[in-house]
């Protein structure tokens, strides 16, 4: 097949594509940032209290805690994303690994259920205003609603498969082994841990023990929904919207629009192909072009521009 050539002079704009990526990249950069920020403020705060008279794990005692534990793990995930965000804005192009999106389900899971407890088993025990101020504010409420509004509504990089879901019971089970082991088997007076959160003094120990698995399991299922959905509307808003924009051009014109543009923004010499991008652009093409062919297009695009400019 005789590959067309790239024309200046067809008179296509920046395209949209690139307009909607580099906004994406924004609202990731800005959301990741502010949770990474949150963590650490909060656990900061938790290190240099080294007395609280209503909770004893303060100082460096508070890595005991699952809440401090989750927000690491989520600061983490999070600082992680603002490389590939800040990528995308300098190449107009952004996508996180699928590996880093299943930690950041994995961690928002983990910060989601630290939140429900603190709403529902430690506020009412130690009262409202003692459990979300103070480092508390960032730990227990607002480090976990900036997480679950950015996993689900933000990062629509990846869908989520079911089978992942049960990755989200790691933590959470390593936490519960290590918790009921120095609680309860090594006990406070041989050096172990106090039963600061009540699982195991409060309730019966079998109810804490059958319950967390199957509720962690709810919550990551909740999450899954969310996320997916959000992802879908997302695809098919930016498949009208490129349709509507493209809809009357040569969609051989736009791919080569594009390598073209790409190439003299990204310096690093390395040919990335915008898979989603294009998936996305071509879902709304009536081209009886191969999406294969569209990529060999790009690539070939991008070669040319690389030999230009050498």
């Amino acid at each position: 097949m005789e590959l067309p050539h790239y024309r200046e002079d067809r008179g296509i704009d920046m395209n949209r594509i690139q307009k909607i990526n580099r906004s994406k990249c924004v609202i990731t950069l800005l959301f990741s940032a502010a949770v990474v920020i949150c963590v650490c403020v909060g656990v900061v705060m938790n290190l240099t209290t080294l007395y609280d008279e209503n909770f004893d794990h303060m100082g460096i005692r508070t890595f005991c805690m699952f809440t401090v534990n989750s927000n690491i793990l989520m600061g983490v995930s999070m600082f992680l994303v603002v490389p590939y965000a800040i990528d995308g804005i300098r190449r107009q192009y952004f996508r996180l690994p699928d590996w880093l999106v299943i930690v950041l389900f994995v961690a928002t899971t983990a910060l989601s259920l630290t939140f429900l407890i603190s709403l529902f088993v430690l506020a009412p025990v130690k009262g409202f205003v003692l459990i979300f101020t103070g480092s508390r504010f960032f730990l227990h409420g607002l480090c976990p609603i900036l997480s679950i509004v950015t996993f689900c509504f933000v990062l629509k990089d990846l869908r989520i498969k079911r089978t992942t879901t049960f990755f989200c019971l790691i933590p959470v089970f390593i936490y519960a082994c290590v918790y009921y082991t120095l609680v309860k088997i090594v006990g406070e007076d041989r050096g172990g841990w106090n039963d600061f959160y009540g699982f195991l003094t409060r309730a019966p120990e079998w109810i804490s023990l059958s319950a967390f698995l199957p509720l962690t399991y709810g919550i990551a299922f909740v999450l899954r929904v969310l996320h997916n959905g959000s992802r879908e509307r997302y695809r098919n808003k930016a498949s009208k919207s490129f349709f509507e924009a493209y809809n009357a051009k040569d969609m051989r014109e736009v791919i080569m629009h594009m390598a073209a543009t790409n190439s003299r923004l990204d310096r690093t010499g390395d040919i990335v192909i915008p898979y989603r991008a294009l998936r996305a652009l071509l879902s709304s093409a009536e081209d009886e072009e191969s999406f294969e062919e569209y990529c060999i297009l790009y690539m070939r695009e991008c070669l040319k521009q690389e030999i230009a400019q050498e």
